[in-house]
């Protein structure tokens, strides 16, 4: 009999070992994706340097401005490449800090150097591909937001909107991504990163219904396709060149507010605008008068264009880390006469200050608002 107890008690706790590595599914491996020659290799790591390092960090570390994430992560790679990276470098995340890099859309990259920076990036992490599901996956969605906001709302928001890690409800973020791909995040975590496994802390159950929690999200999300719009001229670069000239009161000698910025606007004051991040969120949406100029220009060609008698405003997404990374290098080029927006474009935006917004966009919006 006390063997049998014995024995009961050793099985009732294999069982529950099992129960716990439960939500690890096994994955099979897929095919690497195409080396790159030596020349795209190169041309590449020059690429992330200028377009990427600045907010991912110079060794791919993440979080060096705006949280953005780390691209080291092997779990990324794994299950990630080439889409889940290929189209938000593509084509940005709207609503966020990151801009599509794409020519079509504005960027400053062809589609091959995305491709090739997409297979870059997956090599220098050492993952190997694994084989994701395209079916959707089912699951309890109320039961998924209870779950969701007991271990994820921390750092991505409660409604998804991202604070310390992405926005899980952005339109391109669920437009781009398979449930499969979510589902793998989140059993696997970002190695390197606060993301950790919930392989051993959830049953594979509730990983299926915070997927299809954060899918449900998708039911609102729309992406607009917008017109390019011409870039402005350098006899355009100066906004109300008749008028007089602002005089800003800097907090730490350097940023400027919202509220002073739109009332030198609404004043006609003379100024120039800089939109620092890609170009193609300046597409999209930008201050009215801002011109685009990325933080990855170069800067030896474009000052040629710039007035050093006139107050220059820079400002991006980040909320400041691309204004400043410019503005600092205008200062060590003599121009002395330099401001950075505080609050960045999303903050003036969500204090209310008028942004002017692409073709597209207004349309959709004049659409919405007749329902």
């Amino acid at each position: 009999m006390k063997g049998m107890i014995y024995l009961s008690v050793i099985l009732t706790m294999c069982l529950g070992a099992a129960s716990k590595v439960s939500a690890e599914r096994h994955y099979e491996k897929q095919e690497p994706p195409r080396q790159l020659t030596a020349q795209q290799a190169k041309t590449a790591a020059s690429n992330y340097q200028k377009y990427c390092s600045l907010c991912h960090g110079d060794d791919r570390e993440g979080h060096k401005n705006d949280h953005a994430p780390s691209l080291r992560s092997k779990s990324l790679f794994e299950s990630g490449v080439p889409h889940s990276i290929l189209r938000p470098l593509s084509y940005g995340r709207q609503g966020t800090a990151m801009g599509g890099y794409l020519d079509e859309i504005g960027g400053p990259m062809t589609l091959d150097e995305t491709w090739d920076l997409t297979y870059w990036l997956f090599w220098q992490s050492g993952a190997e591909r694994v084989k994701l599901t395209e079916n959707p996956i089912a699951g309890d969605i109320v039961r998924g937001e209870s779950v969701y906001q007991q271990f994820c709302s921390g750092c991505h928001g409660q409604k998804g909107e991202g604070i310390t890690a992405p926005a899980l409800a952005n339109p391109s973020f669920l437009a781009h991504n398979k449930d499969d791909f979510i589902r793998y995040a989140i059993e696997q975590g970002r190695q390197g990163t606060p993301m950790v496994s919930f392989a051993n802390t959830l049953s594979a159950e509730d990983i299926d219904n915070v997927t299809a929690f954060i899918r449900s999200k998708a039911s609102d999300a729309k992406i607009t396709q917008v017109q390019l719009r011409t870039l402005p001229t350098p006899d355009e670069y100066v906004i109300n060149p008749q008028g007089e000239d602002p005089h800003f009161d800097l907090q730490d000698g350097k940023f400027v507010s919202s509220a002073d910025l739109y009332r030198a606007m609404q004043a006609k004051q003379r100024m120039v605008l800089l939109d620092t991040r890609v170009s193609s969120v300046w597409q999209r949406a930008h201050l009215a008068g801002s011109i685009p100029f990325p933080y990855y220009s170069d800067l030896q060609q474009r000052v040629a264009e710039l007035p050093k008698d006139v107050q220059i405003v820079a400002y991006c997404s980040c909320p400041r880390a691309a204004a400043e990374y410019v503005t600092k290098q205008l200062t060590e080029l003599g121009f002395d006469n330099t401001a950075v927006l505080y609050e960045g474009i999303f903050g003036w935006m969500n204090l209310g200050y008028p942004v002017v917004r692409a073709e597209g966009l207004l349309a959709q919006e004049n659409q919405e608002a007749q329902h």
